[in-house]
Formats: structure tokens, sequence, C-alpha cells
């Protein structure tokens, strides 16, 4: 992974928009600032409404310490720029 890049966990409010869209349990970004990280979830994730605010944020998480059940089976590529949980598939 690049120097440049940080893997960032963000957590929103609990609610039920946020339940909708599989994010009550966060989500996962790597990207070069956090500023970048909300840009791409903007785009990629909130593309219809607004990007709910953030409640907590971890920056450069180790993805070891992420729920084992649910979130790491289900994680995308943690080393390129981009959303990678939930996981978008490539196009």
């Amino acid at each position: 992974m690049s120097p440049l890049l940080h893997r960032y966990w963000i957590h929103f409010p609990d609610d039920a928009f946020v339940r909708s869209r599989g994010l009550n349990h966060g989500c996962g970004v790597t990207a070069y600032s956090l500023e970048d990280a909300r840009r791409l979830l903007q785009e990629q994730l909130f593309r219809d409404t607004p990007l709910p605010p953030f409640t907590r944020v971890i920056e450069d998480v180790d993805v070891t310490m992420l729920e084992a059940n649910h979130i790491r089976p289900n994680i995308g590529i943690v080393t390129w720029r981009g959303i990678w949980f939930p996981f978008l598939q490539l196009s």
C-alpha cells in the first residue's frame, strides 16, 4: 500500500437510513485523506442523499481488529484507494 494512503474505519449515527444501507457496523475506506474519503463516500455510496455526519473515525485502522464474522469476510481490497466495506463490486 502506498504510504500516502490511509485506511479509515468510519462510524455513522445509528438510524434507519444508515441501517438500510448496511452501514450500522461502520464503513471502510482507503483514501489519501479524510476529505478524500468523504468524497469517495459521497460519490459511491451516498449519490442521491447528503453524507451523514461521522460519529467516529479510526485512521490507519488495523483490519485484523475488525469484527471477524461479518466484516472481515466481506471486505474488498484494503490496499487500493476506494471503499472496501461494504465491498463495492469492481466494474
